[in-house]
């Protein structure tokens, strides 16, 4: 069973495509106008071990707002469609990920409920040309895509490029936990009975 997905998204303030294989290795081919941000989005593809293509053409003349938490959403709605009715996946994602100084928890639930809690001091004020409160609006935006239940948490760390990349790498882990299919489980891991 292929778990691939595509989504697009057009507004008078961004352009968005991605493509999203859940099952893939690591590949990817990342196109934000943003270089922070495509490094961030290399690292999640890589260490989530999801072939991502994202190509984004927002309004970064005004600011990173826009293109990042749209982005954010478009990704999320990659891996709704792409998970299908979530039939045998383990659902659970945690992991807790050191970056030098930095050290950052991720825990998520798939459960179709969407909500967020973020909980960082990020002290740097952008991160090339971002601007670090938008790391905030992509993982809001991520969780709302996709109907998420999504806890972030800096444990440790002052060096706010790898407080953010701990954060983009941890919440990657955690997704390819949940997103496993567990041969265990029959249909989906709810006493519901749907996700």
């Amino acid at each position: 069973m292929s778990r691939l997905a595509r989504c697009e998204r057009n507004t008078k303030e961004t352009e968005i495509m991605v493509e999203l294989d859940l099952d893939g290795s690591g590949e990817y081919d990342i196109d934000t106008g943003i270089g922070f941000f495509d490094h961030m989005l290399e690292g999640f593809a890589r260490h989530g071990l999801f072939d991502l293509v994202v190509s984004v053409h927002g309004d970064t003349h005004v600011d990173a707002h826009h293109t990042v938490e749209d982005t954010g959403i478009v990704l999320g709605q990659a891996f709704m469609k792409a998970l299908g009715e979530k039939k045998g996946i383990a659902r659970f994602g945690y992991f807790i990920l050191p970056m030098d100084d930095a050290l950052v928890l991720a825990s998520l639930d798939l459960s179709g409920r969407t909500y967020f809690a973020f909980d960082a001091d990020l002290k740097a004020e952008r991160l090339g040309t971002m601007e670090t409160e938008v790391v905030k609006e992509f993982f809001m935006g991520l969780a709302s895509g996709m109907g998420m239940n999504l806890h972030i948490r800096q444990l440790a760390g002052a060096n706010t490029h790898h407080i953010v990349e701990a954060m983009f790498k941890a919440v990657a882990k955690s997704l390819d936990m949940a997103t496993r299919i567990d041969e265990r489980i029959d249909g989906v891991l709810s006493t519901k009975g749907v996700l």
